[in-house]
């Protein structure tokens, strides 16, 4: 019956796919971000192109989904996707030209990253990248459609690795744990240690609680 279930929440939500399908559209790319909210890291965004007899029903929106089950997701997407790219901006950028315009950058570094370009864009929420591309921007659209599921939950993957490995060299931080939220642990560890590397100095978060000195390589000794 859970089976049956998730078959059928897949096969609504290639409804987009279907209609462009129809329409001409061959390589469909699903856009979607992460990491918008979090004082640390980049923003993180993935285009996945999956084929038209895609079999994937345990793909939702990666938010749904436990680590384990994402990391299992993620897996099967890479096995069977016709096209990947990911796009990745850091904090000194995120803090240079805002955070909207770094996940538009972000988004459009995904798709240039695809091997082949894709003729019809489907991105999540309501915009618009500036790209010389058929394109049309879902509100909710990890909810509604399995391309933009998919590129959510590479995309999470990705970014959730990368903190990981910030971890090792900050691990006053608790990165691994937090992923650069805004948790009670990290904004102690922001009071206690000021920010790193790593921190968007230009978010209010990180100016509430730690002044202007950044750490050195995850040495609390250490200003500059």
């Amino acid at each position: 019956m859970v089976r049956k279930t998730l078959e059928a929440l897949a096969e609504g939500m290639l409804f987009f796919e279907g209609q462009l399908r129809d329409r001409g559209f061959k390589r469909v790319a699903g856009i979607d971000e992460v990491g918008r909210g979090p004082l640390a890291g980049p923003v993180v965004a993935a285009a996945v192109v999956l084929p038209p007899d895609v079999d994937l029903p345990a793909v939702r929106d990666s938010k749904e989904l436990k680590p384990s089950q994402r990391e299992a997701c993620c897996r099967e997407i890479l096995s069977c996707a016709s096209d990947v790219g990911l796009g990745c901006i850091g904090p000194s950028e995120i803090d240079r030209i805002n955070i909207l315009q770094a996940t538009f950058q972000a988004m459009l570094l995904a798709v240039q990253a695809l091997k082949s370009p894709p003729d019809f864009l489907l991105i999540d929420g309501p915009y618009k990248l500036r790209m010389e591309i058929h394109q049309e921007g879902i509100p909710k659209g990890d909810k509604r459609s399995l391309s933009i599921a998919a590129a959510s939950i590479v995309a999470k993957v990705h970014r959730d690795r990368l903190l990981s490995d910030y971890h090792q060299r900050y691990p006053m931080y608790g990165f691994d744990r937090n992923k650069g939220y805004g948790t009670a642990q990290h904004l102690q560890a922001l009071r206690e240690y000021g920010p790193c590397p790593i921190h968007r100095l230009s978010f209010r978060g990180v100016l509430a609680v730690s002044g202007d000195g950044v750490k050195e390589d995850g040495d609390p000794s250490t200003k500059r």
